[in-house]
């Protein structure tokens, strides 16, 4: 093969726009709509032609326009006033200082598979990746000690385009680093800063590139170098393609490249995040680093540095968690095992519920969890389904108290909100909304905007949706080949006055992204009702493997092309974020419709509330807590059913939508007075831009974040690091001696201390003997765990009481007592049970050492009534 020597050539620009280079590689621009119109003065062609790129824009610009603009006095103060802007931002107060007492804050890295920054950059797939790029976003604007960690993929994700009968179709464009917002790590002679990683048998080599996110750097890990093989090469190709093995090849290099490229950086975070179970891998580099830099053994390092690690799971359907065979793992971690001094068997077991069950696959989302001292969905409801999925991997602990909690994830508001709705906030609501986008009170300015006035604004986002979508289906028959009717056709599509409705997301089964056709005639007398006419966006993609969500495609193009549907009904293809900011910013309605349960949270109706859109949707994942929140700003499709019956659940729920579209979306959207304004529609649309935008912001999730996780982490792992790993390695210690001990441990005769009938306000005193072998009163717990029961007799929700030692009535039992607060009325129950107990531990049943009474493993059914005894 013929050696080819490269080089890189980079844009000449005059003097005076040399702060323009500098503003391009950061993708601070992307939020600020006053820089985003700078670069459009560049070249409005360019810039859409170079796919909103700056760096790629300003090295196509010929050098006469280069010249030109730099005599430009007009432009030249544009510029000037973005970069002042950009310098008072990145160096301005941060809030994160107010809550971090130290001078130095401990760094925090972000770990993701994909991140959704722009579409200038698309290395994201979809929800998980949009919802990390906010995440940078918002730790920017917040001021926390972020940095990013991922992969930068050559062909990233695919670009979607239909066959003639509809059929999905994937291709690879490959991306140009030196035409994007990156910048390539090197020392300070120039070489490009590599680093080793052994996946399996094989020293792959990395190297760096940065994107600067405001304030925040996204590192992303790149082995396409001539020095590795091609297959090594391949690692960083694509996004979730390939089989097990090129994913779990990509998530070494995730996780274990990842801590390994920190350390190349001089950065040792405090604290890791997990954002999903792809990172899970630099749980076992932390592990094994702090084990060859300090000289401890693994249950030793392995207490040192679960505290600093957070993970946050993204999805309860089984699909979403990575798992791999004890095969594979061998092949390619088994060296870990070594590392580590632990037999092959209890290294398996940290991806296991059942240790040393050999059928059972190594999970990603069970290593994070059992590596991680911060674990949690991301809403309310998947908080507790992801409590009752994982309830296994804390055996004895009831689901309702399983050690996982919840933070509703959000959207960055101002990457999302159109530049004519920001400019109407900054009018009436004040700078605050995009200072403080969480701060409630700031919306609840939004009574102070004329009717006329919001109604005009969102009316002008919808006109500019429709002519969007037209061209944008334009462009695809041209590519399609179509003929040159179809092609006038699609320029009569939409209407820019109707109701419009959109549905845009990953074409998966389960968010049923057909259901509106459930009932092609009555969705066609929707459609076609000429003095109240409603239209449909679509877009999405299917995942390349998944035929069942293409077929779905499939279904919805074929409907398309019969009347009623094909003037009311369009499918835009290559789902992105450009696409998606259209989308979100014009439609009247955003729609979704997953089976219940299945959504974790989802995020694109968020973008929606600050654009003045309204919500229908199924109760899951946010919407739960959004419809609560502002019940009139939107609707509801049922009441939180869940269906066994799948083809029973479409059947009731796609006739819950339509009686929600022609009762109350319909007529609500067209009914106007004499000023053709319709007053009942603009009262929602305030009503959820009131109470919403503020709740669902990535500024309130990132705080939680900082403040629940992220502190309370760095302050722990800082404890835990002190004095030659003082309080890790007494942890170790603890926890071998009383796994030991703790067969020990029984529960024995527990009687009820109370005479007559229980009124609320009454108490009921408990006394229970308790055998401890040889551990101390003071190393454990003994609780009282009561609360309602349900109709099989099991404990729901309870609560913990703590009993107090009376001393032992002989040399075998310690004789305890409580009492329990009779605070309700209907049946309750308890049982009594036993819990290590250690001050360092971050949650009482992380050490996994817990009895119940009568030897049960957790609380099942209670007697059907407890004995009432007579005072002793």
């Amino acid at each position: 093969m013929r050696t080819v020597r490269t080089y890189v050539v980079v844009p000449s620009l005059p003097e005076k726009l040399q702060s323009l280079r500098d503003i391009a590689h950061n993708v601070w621009w992307c939020w600020d709509l006053d820089a985003v119109n700078l670069f459009q003065r560049l070249d409005m062609q360019l810039w859409k032609e170079s796919e909103h790129n700056p760096v790629k824009l300003l090295g196509q610009l010929s050098q006469e326009r280069l010249e030109a603009l730099a005599q430009d006095e007009g432009f030249l103060a544009h510029l000037d006033r973005v970069n002042k802007r950009m310098e008072a931002y990145m160096n301005g107060p941060r809030w994160y200082d107010s809550i971090d007492e130290n001078s130095t804050p401990s760094a925090i890295a972000y770990f993701s598979a994909e991140f959704g920054l722009h579409e200038c950059l698309p290395i994201y797939s979809g929800g998980l990746g949009i919802l990390a790029g906010d995440h940078l976003k918002s730790a920017s604007d917040l001021g926390v000690p972020l940095v990013g960690v991922g992969l930068l993929y050559r062909q990233g994700y695919f670009q979607q385009y239909l066959n003639s009968d509809g059929w999905q179709q994937e291709a690879y464009p490959e991306n140009d680093f030196y035409n994007m917002p990156l910048t390539l790590m090197k020392y300070d002679d120039g070489r490009p800063i590599r680093f080793h990683v052994e996946i399996g048998a094989q020293e792959v080599v990395a190297q760096i590139w940065q994107v600067q996110v405001g304030r925040v750097p996204l590192y992303l890990l790149d082995t396409n170098m001539r020095c590795n093989r091609i297959e090594d090469r391949q690692i960083t190709s694509n996004l979730y393609g390939g089989d097990h093995e090129m994913r779990i090849r990509q998530e070494i290099l995730l996780g274990v490249g990842g801590i390994t490229a920190l350390k190349c950086l001089n950065l040792e975070p405090a604290v890791c995040h997990m954002n999903e179970g792809h990172a899970a891998f630099l749980g076992l580099e932390r592990i094994r680093r702090t084990m060859e830099e300090k000289g401890v053994n693994f249950a030793q390092a392995r207490e040192a540095t679960v505290p600093g690690n957070v993970f946050t799971t993204h999805t309860p359907v089984p699909a979403g968690h990575d798992v791999f065979s004890a095969v594979v793992m061998e092949k390619y971690l088994s060296h870990y095992s070594r590392h580590f001094g632990i037999s092959w068997e209890d290294f398996l077991a940290l991806g296991r519920t059942s240790p040393y069950d050999d059928k059972e696959p190594f999970s990603m989302t069970n290593l994070a969890i059992h590596l991680s001292s911060y674990r949690n969905g991301v809403s309310e409801l998947h908080g507790r389904v992801s409590r009752e999925m994982c309830r296994t991997v804390w055996p004895g602990v009831p689901a309702h108290d399983v050690p996982i909690g919840s933070i509703t994830n959000g959207i960055h508001i101002r990457s999302w909100i159109s530049q004519e709705m920001s400019e109407l906030f900054d009018r009436y609501l004040g700078p605050g909304w995009a200072e403080k986008p969480s701060n409630r009170a700031i919306y609840g300015r939004i009574d102070q905007v004329p009717d006329e006035e919001l109604w005009r604004t969102h009316e002008r986002r919808r006109e500019r949706l429709v002519v969007f979508a037209r061209r944008h289906l334009e462009e695809y028959l041209l590519k399609r080949g179509a003929g040159a009717a179809e092609i006038a056709a699609a320029e009569e599509v939409l209407d820019p006055e109707a109701l419009t409705i959109g549905f845009a997301r990953r074409f998966a089964t389960y968010k049923r992204g057909a259901l509106l056709f459930h009932d092609l005639e009555r969705f066609g007398r929707i459609l076609a009702d000429k003095d109240r006419p409603v239209q449909v966006i679509f877009s999405g993609k299917a995942h390349p493997r998944d035929n069942g969500g293409k077929e779905l495609i499939r279904q919805i193009t074929h409907y398309l092309r019969e009347e009623p549907f094909c003037r009311r009904v369009i499918f835009l293809d290559n789902y992105n974020i450009n696409v998606a900011r259209y989308l979100v910013q014009g439609v009247d309605i955003w729609l979704n419709t997953p089976r219940r349960g299945m959504e974790a949270s989802g995020t694109s109706g968020m973008k929606v509330l600050a654009n003045g859109g309204l919500n229908c949707s199924i109760l899951d994942g946010w919407w739960c807590e959004g419809y609560e929140l502002a019940p009139y700003g939107g609707w509801a499709i049922g009441q939180g059913e869940s269906y066994d019956d799948a083809e029973y659940e479409a059947e009731v729920e796609s006739h819950l939508l339509y009686d929600i579209l022609e009762k109350e979306v319909v007529p609500t959207f067209y009914d106007r007075g004499p000023d053709r304004l319709p007053r009942r529609w603009i009262a929602r649309m305030k009503n959820s831009i009131r109470a919403l935008p503020p709740v669902f912001s990535t500024a309130r999730m990132v705080s939680e974040y900082a403040e629940k996780f992220y502190l309370p982490s760095s302050r722990r792992w800082r404890r835990f690091q002190q004095n030659d790993l003082e309080k890790a390695v007494n942890m170790a210690d603890w926890k071998d001696s009383m796994e030991d001990r703790w067969n020990d441990v029984q529960v024995g005769k527990v009687d009820v201390i109370t005479r007559g009938e229980l009124h609320v306000g009454g108490q009921m005193e408990v006394r229970a003997q308790v055998t401890l072998g040889s551990i101390q009163p003071h190393e454990v717990a003994v609780e009282i765990y009561q609360g309602p029961v349900d109709s099989e007799g099991n404990l729901i929700e309870g609560d913990a009481i703590e009993m107090e030692c009376k001393g032992s009535a002989n040399n075998e039992a310690y004789t305890y007592t409580g009492m329990i607060e009779c605070r309700r009325s209907g049946r309750m129950g308890f049982a009594v049970r036993v819990i290590a107990r250690q001050d360092d531990l971050t949650n009482v049943y992380d050490s996994g050492l817990i009895r119940w009474e009568d030897a049960v493993s957790e609380p099942g059914p209670v007697a059907e009534e407890a004995p009432v005894a007579e005072e002793a």
